[in-house]
């Protein structure tokens, strides 16, 4: 079991010894940190945000280039709410529209226009090269292997665990 000898005020998480703590702090750092770059540069190239590319790329993968907001929202891990203002400004820009769903008159789909599809080809070249120079070029081949099994490992955990923990926010 972890260190349970926490000093109130120092920043210490019971259940987690020193090296747990250390190792989570830095992944959290480490994460938030390379979305805020990735994003800033996006942003600054492209004037799309990483979410803004993430979404564009659902739509880009979808066969018909459509998809019904509130699947986007659940792929993004997003509220409702906050993709439909995403979408509203993509469409600003027109690069997304938006129809409702043939099939169920509920529902409304997200389209990607072919400047969308033009945008997101430039904004992707600049994803990826950040995501090398960020990520990818700082980790040894085996470093990059260990990091997506692991990562895989916890989001396969996530995606099966029921409980509310699951949910919880730092």
């Amino acid at each position: 079991m972890g260190d349970m000898t926490a000093t109130p005020g120092t920043g210490a998480m019971p259940g987690l010894d020193a090296a747990e703590q250390r190792a989570w702090q830095n992944f959290l750092d480490a994460s938030l940190r390379l979305y805020a770059t990735l994003n800033r540069s996006l942003v600054e190239t492209h004037q799309l945000t990483l979410n803004d590319v993430r979404l564009l790329d659902i739509l880009d993968r979808s066969p018909a280039g459509c998809e019904r907001m509130g699947d986007v929202a659940d792929e993004l891990l997003s509220l409702p709410s906050r993709v439909t203002r995403q979408i509203h400004r993509l469409e600003s820009q027109q690069l997304v529209t938006r129809s409702p769903s043939p099939d169920d008159g509920r529902a409304v789909l997200a389209t990607i226009t072919p400047s969308g599809r033009a945008r997101l080809r430039e904004a992707i070249e600049t994803y990826g090269e950040g995501v090398r120079a960020n990520f990818v070029g700082k980790l040894s081949k085996p470093q990059v292997v260990a990091m997506g099994e692991n990562c895989r490992r916890i989001i396969a955990a996530l995606q099966t665990d029921p409980s509310p923990a699951r949910l919880g926010r730092v």
